[in-house]
């Protein structure tokens, strides 16, 4: 074969090539905010010079740069007077608020208890509140309302739309 049918053909293949070829379009993908780590069956357990403060069980967490994502969670806060634990199918733990969906349970050491579909706890004021419909309870005695806001340290309960079922003591 002739040196210059070589190079020829080679120039030629590569004009096509460069003519003829357009480059790989490759668009930009947005994959949205990714979790710093993810956390399976995992348990927070925060402490300060007192002892425990708080304690988070979750079947599956979610750590961004500044939340937490926990699904199944179970906190318990051991900061005021009486301890206070809320389970819900999912929490949203930001700074010092948490917002809980789905099948809340909140229960406090002394009896005080209420369940509901959405509520949102400030642990620095110590307030949970539901705008959702909720039903409390403590001991025999029941609450049904539209929305509740429940402050742990002063011990008041606001409401609204409420029904309420009192059982009296009898005289002995």
């Amino acid at each position: 074969m002739n040196i210059s049918i070589f190079f020829g053909v080679t120039i030629f293949g590569l004009f096509a090539i460069f003519f003829l070829f357009e480059p790989l379009d490759i668009k930009k993908q947005d994959f949205g905010e990714i979790p710093v780590f993810e956390l399976e069956k995992f348990q927070l357990i925060e402490l300060d010079e007192h002892g425990l403060t708080t304690l988070m069980n979750g079947d599956k967490g979610l750590r961004y740069t500044n939340r937490y994502i926990v699904y199944n969670i179970n906190y318990t806060d051991n900061t005021k007077k009486y301890l206070a634990n809320m389970t819900a199918n999912e929490g949203l733990y930001k700074g010092n608020v948490i917002d809980l969906m789905g099948d809340i349970k909140y229960n406090r050491e002394d009896g005080i208890s209420f369940s509901t579909q959405k509520a949102i706890y400030n642990k620095s004021t110590n307030i949970v509140h539901s705008p959702s419909p909720y039903i409390a309870y403590m001991g025999e005695n029941q609450v049904v309302g539209s929305s509740i806001k429940y402050n742990n340290v002063l011990d008041t309960v606001t409401s609204k739309k409420v029904t309420a079922n009192y059982k009296l003591k009898e005289r002995k």
